[in-house]
Parts: C-alpha cells; sequence; structure tokens
C-alpha cells in the first residue's frame, strides 16, 4: 500500500489518474484552503461548502486532463474555485459581498464600552471600503491575509506574474488607505 502523505503533489496527480485514494490525499491537502478561499469570495458557510465540493467535483472529473505546466497543482484548484465563485455571483445577480472579518483584529474584552463601539464602527468601515473594491483586489487580499501566500503564488492563482501582483498590491493598498482617509479613519 502507498503512502500517499509522503508524496509531493506531482506524484499525487500522476497517481490520482488511475488511483482514487491518491486524490483523496490531495483532497485532503486542500479542502480547508480552497473552502476558505470560497467562504471569503461568497460570505455563506452553506453555499461555500457547496461550491468547495463543486470544485473538487470538477477536478476529479479533469484529473485525467490536467497537465503540469509549470504551475503547483493548487493553482489549478484555485483557478476552478475561481470560476465556479464567479458564475455563482453571476447566477446570484447582486452585488458581490465578500466577507473579510476575521481580517480585522477583533476587539478585546478588557476594552471599554465606547472604545468597542468605535473599534466595531471602524471594522464595519474598513469592511464596506474592501467590498467595494474591484474583484481582483478583493481576491488579492484574501489570497494574501487569509490565506497568507506569498505574492509568487498569489500570481500563479491569479493568472498574473509576481511583479504585476505587488503593482496590484501597491495600488490596492493605496487605494484602501485614501478611502479610508476620506473616511475618517486615518
Amino acid at each position: 500500500m502507498t503512502d500517499y502523505r509522503s508524496l509531493n503533489d506531482a506524484a499525487l496527480v500522476q497517481l490520482a489518474k488511475e488511483d482514487p485514494e491518491a486524490f483523496g490525499e490531495l483532497y485532503e491537502r486542500y479542502v480547508t484552503k480552497i473552502y476558505n478561499y470560497i467562504y471569503y469570495r461568497v460570505g455563506d458557510q452553506d453555499e461555500a461548502e457547496d461550491l468547495t465540493a463543486r470544485t473538487f467535483f470538477r477536478a476529479l472529473r479533469k484529473i485525467g486532463s490536467y497537465e503540469e505546466r509549470g504551475l503547483p497543482f493548487s493553482a489549478w484548484l484555485y483557478r476552478i474555485a475561481h470560476n465556479l465563485v464567479a458564475n455563482w455571483h453571476r447566477s446570484q445577480s447582486r452585488r458581490k459581498s465578500v466577507q473579510l472579518d476575521e481580517l480585522i483584529t477583533a476587539a478585546s474584552d478588557t476594552a471599554s464600552p465606547g472604545a468597542l463601539v468605535e473599534k466595531q464602527e471602524a471594522r464595519e468601515v474598513l469592511l464596506d471600503v474592501i467590498r467595494d473594491l474591484p474583484e481582483d483586489r478583493q481576491e488579492l487580499l484574501i489570497l494574501k491575509f487569509v490565506e497568507r501566500m506569498p505574492n509568487a503564488k498569489i500570481g500563479q492563482v491569479m493568472g498574473r506574474s509576481e511583479s504585476s501582483i505587488k503593482s496590484l498590491y501597491h495600488r490596492t493598498l493605496k487605494t484602501l488607505r485614501s478611502d479610508l482617509r476620506a473616511k475618517g479613519l486615518l
């Protein structure tokens, strides 16, 4: 019996083309990350669970035609998840809302009631500003701060160069800073 946990992704992908148990190991490695990515894009636990399941179902169906092209296997999974989320948003025909609550540190229990109210108001303004960003900038923030990916990996997931990601990140922070100043938070 093969110890799938000791294999790298490339070896597992090759085995998964013939052996569903190898795909199961790939699933175990990435299900939490893909779920988190989707959850922060749709903001609904049930929808995120459904879209995560669909991501892996689609990956399993297409694993036979998967070809490594210099990108990690995870980038392929994120691309499938991204496409499903984009389709979900189109079908919802409503303004997309990304839940980024966990990106912001919760107020301390020992803070005064006034300080707690101020922090909550500031948090809501920050989330509103983030939700108003274009989709690619929201995706960048999720991958950077929720998934804690380095710029090179974010570039692979988003189909951009590392320098393009650095530039987009810089522009995103500049926009956030400007918008927060306009709202009196900076």
